[in-house]
């Protein structure tokens, strides 16, 4: 059995797929409120590493969608700065597993990590079952 830390936003219809094929792979899931996180810049940056900068932020936080925040407009350290104080802006879900850590879901590279398929790929695209955005937080 894998255990899998999984940083959520609560009601996100698109995280709730994602956790589901985790769970349906045979994975224990530790799921916490990213809009609650509590972490160091050091720790946060071990997420996102693995991306440029302007991939660490969420494309459907409503300030990036709005043209209020330009990802492509930040240093590391004022992007770090800028997601641990607004958390929605940061993409989802943070995931640690197996001793790797990764923002967003790869479903592939999960896959690999863990050594399971995970089954038919999901869109990861921000939307709820009804094809409405998820509530704002």
């Amino acid at each position: 059995m894998t255990l899998v830390l999984f940083y959520e936003k609560p009601g996100c219809a698109t995280n709730a797929r994602q956790k589901k094929l985790l769970y349906k792979a045979g994975c224990t899931l530790i799921v916490q409120d990213l809009l609650a996180l509590s972490m160091s810049p050091e720790e946060l940056k071990t997420y996102l590493d693995e991306r440029p900068v302007a991939e660490w932020f969420n494309p459907n936080a409503p300030a990036v969608k709005e043209g209020r925040v330009d990802p492509t407009a930040y240093n590391a350290e004022a992007a770090l700065s800028m997601l641990l104080q607004d958390p929605i802006l940061i993409r989802r879900p943070l995931i640690s597993v197996n001793g790797h850590r990764m923002c967003g879901f790869d479903q592939a590279k999960i896959e690999g990590i863990i050594n399971t398929p995970l089954g038919t790929p999901i869109d990861n695209s921000c939307s709820s079952e009804n094809g409405e955005p998820c509530p704002e937080p």
